[in-house]
């Protein structure tokens, strides 16, 4: 769940626990060149104080002129349509036509966004299902699902904890990666046993762990929404890593280093209890072949790569067609870029 969602839900809660009344908006359908995308939401309170967004503002300012004005669900939830004609479109600042539908929910104790809450800051994957006719909630286990459902009669929205990022090493290309990939919303845990180096480690907004790398991933129990890096160049760490993360479903793994570097390691990988086709999953030499020589710049390949594949857009693995001899100097540059 993106940070977001996030602020809109917590602030919702604060806002009733203080003693306002606060609707939640959710947008259910688009048509056309809708604003902001299905799922997105807004907490709205009674003197038109509000966190989120459900398109570029004038639909906001539309929310803010009715609540104030009494025109507004009290205990039931209500769908509510915007941009039906052209020149509604026009007035709300809907571009090409575009027309979104919203679900307006008047927030209680019965609404239990605080045990959603809850269950997110568990990393629990739960789905919470709304009764529009009678405002009650169920919340259960779920899995995360790319949209709401919505058929007039129940929302259904799936919830979860925030993409995670484990990075095996906390030197400087972590740096980088970590504040980057907070940026893109990531919940980074960045690994290093090495006192070394995890003394050093200053990156706002990240956790910090001083397992050693297989018993972190162990513990994680990895999903589909997470992806791991290993950047210490140290096979002893690295390999240690990759032997757990290979097996779990996390989206997206990647080992820094150059192209004989990641040969090796794959025949290393191979004498475990991999299979082939766990081994092909790796992502190394990591990154897209951006030209990258920074470490800023090599951060943004491996990011770049990891956002195409999260997005399924598919990405040529440049271990099989990168073909240049692998000369010490060539070696060591591409330690430097890995990308």
């Amino acid at each position: 769940m993106d940070s977001v969602d996030l602020e809109v839900l917590k602030s919702a809660v604060q806002w009733t626990r203080a003693g306002f009344f606060v609707t939640l908006g959710t947008v259910v359908r688009t048509w056309g060149s809708a604003p902001r995308p299905v799922g997105s939401m807004l907490a709205i309170r009674e003197d038109g104080h509000m966190v989120g967004s459900v398109s570029g503002g004038c639909v906001e300012d539309d929310l803010i002129d009715r609540i104030r004005d009494g025109d507004w669900p009290q205990n039931r939830p209500q769908l509510t349509s915007y941009g039906v004609s052209a020149e509604e479109a026009h007035r709300f600042g809907l571009p090409c036509g575009g027309t979104l539908q919203l679900v307006l929910e008047p927030l209680n104790d019965a609404s239990r966004v605080a045990d959603l809450l809850d269950a997110i800051a568990q990393f629990r994957l739960v789905v919470r299902e709304l009764d529009m006719a009678t405002g009650a909630v169920r919340i259960a286990p779920g899995h995360h699902t790319p949209s709401l459902e919505f058929d007039g009669i129940r929302l259904i929205a799936s919830h979860g904890p925030r993409r995670r990022l484990v990075v095996i090493g906390a030197g400087q290309l972590s740096k980088y990666v970590a504040g980057m990939a907070c940026a893109l919303d990531y919940h980074v845990i960045v690994c290093d046993p090495r006192s070394e180096y995890a003394d050093e480690w200053q990156v706002p907004g990240t956790e910090l762990s001083r397992e050693m790398p297989d018993d972190l991933i162990v513990r994680l129990q990895l999903d589909s929404h997470s992806a791991v890096l290993t950047l210490t160049h140290d096979p002893k760490l690295d390999d240690m890593a990759l032997l757990e993360a290979l097996k779990s479903p996390a989206f997206y793994i990647g080992a820094i280093g150059s192209r004989v570097n990641n040969a090796r390691r794959r025949e290393r990988l191979s004498l475990f209890d991999l299979s082939s086709t766990e081994i092909e999953r790796l992502h190394g030499p990591v990154g897209m072949h951006l030209g990258a020589r920074t470490p800023a710049e090599i951060a943004v390949a491996i990011l770049a790569e990891m956002t195409a594949i999260k997005n399924g857009i598919a990405v040529k693995q440049t271990f099989a067609t990168r073909t240049s001899e692998d000369t010490a100097e060539g070696e060591a540059s591409e330690c430097q870029s890995a990308a």
